[in-house]
């Protein structure tokens, strides 16, 4: 019986007690080996419901594993999942607490100030000077990020195409697959932008090593020193992304990439025509009278009244 990925133990100790197992057992067993994450989330009764057998039966089941009983059990199942369960427990916590609409508003805002403040309290002035430097200086930049990392490195992407010739976001319909083949054609006069918050993507992070092998500078947007991306940065930016009802607070990420580019803005040359030609280049799209004289508009038909 293969083992799973969190506590390959469990899935030992459940092939060890199989063929003692009564037919009942075995149905929870056989079901814990299929989903362990799920049933990592479940309490006894949506367990036994599942699976079809009582809530007793469940608890005996736990219990024939040599566990004390089911929250015993459900607690060691939970091991090596606590990244990934994490947003699903702060949840369960915070809709088994009662609370208003306004106290959810209230709660969500302040703890995104939270996070603004933190983010800005812990950020180092060399790093913040080095990231503005290396993005100044690419040749070409390259943006990684998936998940909702890849939402907000089109918004970096976005703001720094004003300022640098050449931005790209390397994710695709293809995924990593694309980022792999554009990167491999980066060099040290070239830059990389990746991105990652809890829970860490993998293809992110296996691009990074990728990055730092071949000698290429990057430049790592993630939320602390314990990121499997700090190691492999030239040069790291830290935000708080702390939320009670997700995994990350993506506000205080797009509140250090803001900042990021308005130092980039700051910094560069041109900045102010690059401004002024953005301004000229949308300003037929702006509402207002303006809009009408610089851009042909289709004319408003209005009904004729009918002849009496």
């Amino acid at each position: 019986m293969a083992t799973f990925p969190g506590n390959p133990s469990m899935a030992q100790r459940i092939a060890r007690a199989m063929p003692s197992l009564t037919r009942s057992h075995q149905q929870v067993a056989e079901y814990v080996l299929a989903h362990p994450l799920k049933v990592a989330t479940m309490p006894i009764d949506e367990l036994a419901e599942t699976v079809g057998v009582s809530v007793a039966t469940a608890n005996r089941f736990a219990r024939a594993l040599a566990f004390e009983g089911y929250p015993q059990f459900r607690a060691a199942l939970v091991l090596g999942f606590e990244t990934a369960l994490a947003p699903v427990e702060k949840l369960r916590s915070k809709l088994e607490s009662p609370a208003t609409v306004a106290d959810v508003f209230d709660s969500a805002l302040a703890d995104m100030a939270g996070n603004i403040e933190a983010t800005r309290a812990a950020l180092d002035v060399q790093s913040c000077t080095q990231a503005v430097d290396a993005i100044l200086k690419a040749r070409r930049i390259a943006i990684i990020g998936y998940g909702a990392s890849s939402w907000l490195g089109g918004l970096l992407q976005r703001s720094l195409e004003l300022y640098c010739d050449n931005v790209q976001l390397l994710a695709s319909i293809e995924s990593s697959s694309y980022a792999a083949r554009r990167l491999g054609r980066l060099t040290s006069e070239d830059l990389v932008i990746a991105i990652s918050f809890p829970r860490y993507f993998s293809d992110t992070v296996m691009l990074a090593g990728r990055v730092r092998a071949a000698g290429v500078p990057l430049l790592a947007l993630t939320d602390s020193p314990a990121s499997p991306l700090a190691p492999l940065a030239s040069v790291a930016l830290y935000a708080q992304t702390h939320s009670q009802y997700f995994a990350n607070s993506e506000a205080g990420v797009l509140v250090l990439i803001e900042a990021l580019c308005s130092a980039v803005a700051h910094s560069a040359k041109g900045s102010l025509q690059a401004a002024t030609q953005l301004t000229e280049s949308v300003l037929p799209w702006l509402e207002g009278s303006h809009a009408s004289k610089l851009r042909a508009t289709a004319p408003i038909k209005t009904k004729k009244k009918a002849a009496k």
